[in-house]
């Protein structure tokens, strides 16, 4: 089947953009940039698109960003989205439970506040929603096996260096390569602080169990609808994903430091159960049906002083990368992509590039980057390292996603329209 004719037409602008990366981030920018008639040309490291990790949620902000960048994005989305499985549960985004009973002064298993969004809960294996966003791509649009190491810049263009000696020029450069993101560390340099991702200070097992299995030890309702079960120095989140075929966990535990050089390593499920000691049997039973984990360390980004410098720009967790703690990671970088292929589709030369970059700046570091901090925050709620108070954390909880998922994006990109009239009102001044 040929990709829609919205990202298949001929170019309109003067100037090209090289994406580099190809996850969640990189094909919906290039998807919205070939939308707004840029010439776009997309380099991923791998041998072809794939994404790391299991099940990944978003917010109703991120459903909305998909539409606004194209209903054949978001129908990429539903084609693969796994939702509550409970008529009840439809709008539920979490039901959030005590998963131990904190030496007597609750009984595990209760329910402590049930967070509701429009949409509810809706999720997606991360590999699944790529292989549908890669169907809207057209050819020659991706090149493969290029890891960028390296850029040069002269004001004018931007040239990519290659991990395999190849070099290639374009107008612009839009850095999608990740939470490790190379290209991070070139625009602020090694020194910066804000450089390399830091550990968080929690770790995350992670696995598939099938929902036949779940639904057998915990019953339909606990199986099939979003759970959050919260306990001192760790919790545990369930979701149902791939149409309701699994139940997505992710048991989450507070360490003090990460001492391997690899982020994610194999464990035995011995040492799996033993973080769990103590904690209710729904919450063990769920922890033993994971047959194969693997412990993820959780990093972030320190706030950078910048996004771009010249001609390049970080986006999603390039320029922000965040602990999943509030499930809107992926939701920032789409929102991040409507935003880019917008601002630049609202310029007409190379020469204009670099005021769209600084619009974009203004416009999306301090929303992006109070996501970095208010989700290690929330993290440590939900491990109950400020307060056990069932009230407080419903308070809390109530409270910290309003503005994560009632953001206007389309008065953003707005504003950010007028930003751009008015700098460039300002340079013909001068």
């Amino acid at each position: 089947m040929a990709p829609p004719e919205e990202f298949s037409r001929p170019p309109t602008k003067d100037f090209n953009v090289a994406v580099v990366g190809g996850g969640i981030a990189g094909l919906t920018v290039t998807l919205q940039l070939l939308q707004q008639g840029v010439r776009t040309t997309l380099y991923e490291q791998a041998r072809q698109f794939g994404e790391i990790g299991a099940g990944v949620s978003f917010g109703p902000n991120a459903l909305r960003a998909m539409s606004l960048i194209s209903p054949h994005v978001r129908n990429a989305f539903e084609a693969q989205a796994t939702f509550n499985q409970s008529e009840a549960n439809k709008g539920v985004w979490f039901d959030f439970r005590y998963g131990e009973s904190c030496d007597g002064k609750h009984t595990a298993g209760d329910l402590i506040y049930r967070s509701e969004c429009d949409g509810g809960q809706t999720s997606i294996k991360r590999a699944d929603f790529l292989d549908e966003l890669v169907k809207l791509l057209p050819d020659g649009i991706a090149q493969f096996r290029k890891r960028c190491v390296d850029y040069d810049k002269d004001g004018k263009c931007v040239l990519l260096r290659f991990e395999d000696g190849t070099t290639a020029r374009h107008d612009a450069v839009i850095a999608c390569d990740g939470i490790k993101s190379r290209l991070r560390r070139v625009l602020l340099g090694n020194n910066d602080p804000a450089a390399k991702a830091v550990f968080s200070g929690k770790c995350a097992y992670r696995g598939l169990i099938p929902m036949e299995d779940v639904k057998a030890l915990l019953g339909d309702e606990l199986a099939g609808n979003s759970q959050m079960y919260l306990g001192r120095r760790g919790h545990i989140l369930t979701f149902s994903v791939a149409k309701g075929k699994f139940m997505n966990v992710v048991a989450m535990r507070a360490r003090d430091e990460w001492t391997s050089d690899e982020w994610v390593v194999s464990v035995d499920k011995e040492e799996m159960q033993a973080e769990f000691d103590g904690w209710s049997d729904q919450a063990r039973q769920i922890i033993r049906m994971v047959q194969t984990p693997d412990i993820w360390a959780l990093f972030d980004h320190p706030p950078s002083h910048t996004y771009f410098s010249g001609r390049v720009c970080l986006l999603g967790d390039a320029a922000h990368a965040s602990t999943p703690h509030k499930g809107s990671g992926a939701g920032m970088a789409i929102e991040d992509a409507y935003i880019m292929g917008n601002l630049l589709g609202s310029i007409q030369s190379a020469n204009q590039i670099e005021q769209a970059f600084s619009v974009f700046n203004s416009l999306r570091k301090e929303r992006s980057q109070r996501l970095v901090t208010d989700s290690r925050e929330t993290g440590q709620v939900y491990q109950l390292e400020m307060s056990d108070d069932p009230a407080w954390i419903a308070d809390f909880i109530s409270k910290r996603m309003g503005w994560v998922w009632n953001h206007d994006l389309e008065e953003e990109l707005e504003t950010g329209r007028e930003m751009l009239r008015t700098k460039g009102e300002q340079k013909r001044d001068t």
